[in-house]
């Protein structure tokens, strides 16, 4: 196995991250493999990760030819593109971090991020946040995302490579409780 992480660079590459996200979009997975393998909320389509890619490199680790992970950048110009992630836009402006109002950075959210099953356990998570530190620390001061409570596994992930949580809240729209996580990108 050899693990290049790098960027999308083709419409190959968009639909094997749309191939890798679907087989692990919590509706199309069994409450068991959630529970010990996690799971991802948000579906993406072609033309919104396409532009997604094109505001900002989108991160992918690959094996070969194969998309094996990914860890989507999510501009706030994008707040408005998936209904279901504006509650947590308008959230956000309403927090703070260290004094000061989130919204008053330079700050993405992470438009989410999932390794394939077999390759789970490999490092391949933490390498796709070292390149986004690589990549954005000079342009954003923080990344920001929101993980469901009981996905215990990506929670763990996150604070592994130094992920912080800064709020806890219950989304009445979706049932969830969910904790929002903050990355210094400074």
């Amino acid at each position: 196995m050899s693990i290049v992480f790098t960027t999308i660079t083709s419409e190959e590459e968009v639909n094997q991250v749309l191939d890798l996200q679907q087989q692990n979009l919590n509706k199309n997975i069994s409450e068991d493999v959630a529970t010990s393998q996690g799971f991802v909320t948000v579906q993406h389509n072609f033309d919104l990760l396409s532009r997604m890619n094109a505001a900002e490199p989108q991160i992918i680790a690959k094996d070969g030819d194969k998309v094996v992970g990914y860890a989507l950048v999510m501009p706030t110009s994008f707040r408005y593109d998936i209904p279901v992630l504006m509650a947590m836009f308008d959230m956000l402006d309403e927090l703070n971090y260290q004094g000061k109002p989130v919204k008053e950075y330079k700050y993405y959210a992470m438009g989410q991020i999932c390794v394939a099953e077999e390759y789970r356990g490999q490092g391949i998570f933490d390498g796709m946040y070292a390149l986004h530190k690589e990549r954005l620390s000079g342009k954003y001061d923080l990344c920001i995302t929101e993980v469901a409570k009981r996905n215990t596994r990506s929670l763990a992930a996150h604070a592994r490579v130094g992920f912080e949580i800064i709020h806890e809240y219950f989304d009445t729209t979706h049932p969830e409780l969910w904790e929002v996580v903050l990355l210094d990108l400074r």
